[in-house]
């Protein structure tokens, strides 16, 4: 009541200079702890680290946890902590797959959920770590495993995809990105974003490059082959298409999924012995479809299952890339693959749901927008699956190689995940 009656009586000139005050004081006094904070780790001979995750589509960072984990300094852990978005049942369903994903690898893992008990870890309690790292700046949690919770504790961020969309508020200017530590960015451009956008002019981000990029710029690993048909001369082609069906005009309304299921099924029968496609929907896609008024779960469901059972079809629901490094090219709707896939030095297609799409991109995303093809309609679609990939005229290869090297490529000759970590080690000293 008194913050009403005091925001009746000041005019908005004086209320928006006093919250610029208070985030100034409260930006300083964060800083002042977090600076007191990292002195008493310096001195600590073993440094606990915990990673927050809140699914396994997130975690870019196999690099980052080994290079920590066969350091004596360093004990990382996972901590699986909560998608809360989609109400408890998929939550608890998430977090089980997101923990089994983790030991399976063998990792230190633990939940925040207890389902004998009911309770919450504490994690300043029971965990006690000395440095948190975040993979997801959004508030999708509950509040115990955000920002909020951790405002004076030494804090990274380390973002799970490139920032593409045009959002650069929430992409760059969130309480969190400007209450953290440090967080390590992709590239120059997103670096002059932050310092454009955020109330703190960037003055906490480091350069590192991308560390879900690492695997592909890595020589010496060997994917797995996912695909059905083992013949090169079957071209094989990734289909992601991204959540967001709704018909409606939001900021990030991109997908073709409704107007084209069934004309890619029959895409495969038109061109069965020469192409084969892997169905790599958008995590979200699924539940979307199952709250559609003209899908639900049981015809959802069906869809998905004729990708899995079509001779020269597949489903792929988990990691991609692999799928990516032995593929030949990919169809996409869904901006966060963009990048990532000029990794692979193939060919990609972005389909246009509309004219709003080349608005819908940052500075960043403008640039790499350039080196992929563009279908407006099924015609369009086809002629790249003909003559792009079939008969492999592939036009814009080099312009895409430029920009690989250009803009994409980690700093100082090493990798994202190395930087990231000769950064904290340099800071804990």
């Amino acid at each position: 009541m008194i913050r009403n009656i005091v925001k009746s009586l000041l005019p908005n000139a004086t209320i928006k200079a006093l919250k610029v005050i208070h985030f100034k004081f409260t930006l300083l006094y964060i800083k002042l702890r977090q600076k007191q904070a990292l002195c008493k780790i310096s001195k600590k001979e073993k440094i606990k680290v915990a990673f927050f995750i809140i699914n396994e589509q997130t975690w870019k960072c196999d690099g980052l946890y080994s290079l920590m984990e066969r350091n004596k300094r360093f004990s990382p852990i996972i901590i699986v902590t909560p998608w809360t978005v989609f109400g408890e049942e998929n939550m608890l369903k998430e977090m089980e797959s997101c923990y089994n994903f983790f030991f399976r690898k063998g990792y230190n893992v633990v939940r925040s959920f207890n389902k004998e008990t009911g309770e919450w870890l504490n994690v300043k309690k029971d965990i006690k770590p000395d440095i948190i790292m975040f993979t997801n700046p959004y508030a999708l949690t509950k509040k115990e495993y955000y920002i909020d919770n951790f405002k004076p504790d030494i804090t990274y961020y380390i973002p799970y995809g490139y920032t593409l969309a045009n959002i650069q508020q929430s992409q760059f200017n969130l309480d969190f990105h400007n209450f953290i530590w440090k967080g390590f960015y992709e590239t120059t451009t997103h670096k002059r974003m932050a310092e454009k956008y955020a109330r703190n002019k960037g003055k906490n981000i480091e350069i590192s490059g991308a560390p879900l990029c690492d695997i592909f710029l890595d020589k010496s690993y060997v994917p797995k082959d996912r695909w059905k048909i083992k013949e090169k001369s079957v071209k094989r082609i990734i289909w992601a298409p991204h959540h967001t069906i709704e018909d409606n005009k939001e900021v990030l309304a991109y997908s073709n999924f409704l107007s084209y299921h069934q004309f890619m099924l029959k895409l495969l029968e038109q061109y069965k012995g020469e192409i084969q496609i892997a169905f790599k929907p958008h995590p979200i896609l699924k539940r979307n479809l199952y709250k559609h008024p003209n899908w639900g779960r049981k015809k959802t469901d069906e869809y998905y299952k004729k990708w899995e059972n079509r001779p020269n079809g597949q489903l792929e629901e988990s990691d991609y890339e692999d799928l990516f490094l032995t593929s030949d090219a990919l169809i996409l709707d869904s901006i966060s693959f963009i990048t990532e896939y000029y990794f692979t030095h193939k060919p990609s297609l972005f389909m246009i749901r509309d004219k709003s799409i080349y608005s819908k991109f940052n500075e960043f995303g403008e640039i790499a927008f350039n080196f992929m093809y563009k279908s407006h309609n099924q015609n369009e679609l086809i002629n790249f699956v003909e003559h792009i990939v079939i008969n492999k005229n592939d036009t814009l290869s080099k312009e895409r190689e430029n920009f690989v090297n250009t803009y994409l490529k980690p700093p100082n000759n090493k990798s994202a995940n190395q930087n990231i970590f000769d950064s904290i080690v340099n800071e804990v000293k």
